[in-house]
């Protein structure tokens, strides 16, 4: 593909991605507050931690950081606009009613609980957000993913 269009495919899929991977959270154990007291949240945080400093090295050692460094800025653009733009400009506006927030529909993640609740098979699956057991499906994912990027990276180096 020519350069300006794998560029902008790469930073539209990056982007859409972060759709998809949110909508599969559900089956994960992400819960959405931290717990700092309870042992399994802070050592599956490490876990995770690690996993990605892995995954920053291999792609630092394969020559490819600048291709996962701008996939990996569009993917998380969502949460960045979402969680460190919006809602702290929303939380600052509304002071008394934080209810309105989440009313407001400005966000990125207003459109991923749709996908979530709505589209199949999104909206079969269980919600593990609290449970433990979702670290298997999270372990899965990762395990995929991580098979997708080096089948990827592979075929694309492959004169």
């Amino acid at each position: 593909m020519p350069f300006p269009l794998a560029l902008g495919f790469t930073i539209l899929f990056a982007f859409l991605s972060h759709f998809v991977v949110d909508s599969f959270a559900k089956v994960t154990y992400h819960t959405p507050e931290p717990h700092r007291d309870d042992k399994f949240w802070v050592t599956w945080g490490i876990v995770s931690t690690i996993i990605t400093i892995a995954l920053v090295i291999w792609v630092l050692i394969i020559g490819m950081f600048w291709f996962f460094f701008l996939g990996g800025f569009f993917s998380v653009l969502v949460d960045i606009v979402d969680w460190g733009i919006l809602r702290p400009y929303q939380n600052k506006k509304n002071k008394g009613d934080q209810k309105s927030i989440w009313e407001q529909g400005y966000f990125f993640h207003t459109v991923i609980d749709i996908i979530r609740e709505k589209v199949p098979p999104f909206s079969w699956l269980p919600n593990w957000n609290y449970e433990r057991k979702g670290v298997v499906p999270e372990i899965i994912i990762i395990i995929i993913l991580w098979i997708l990027v080096a089948t990827l990276l592979i075929s694309f180096s492959v004169p």
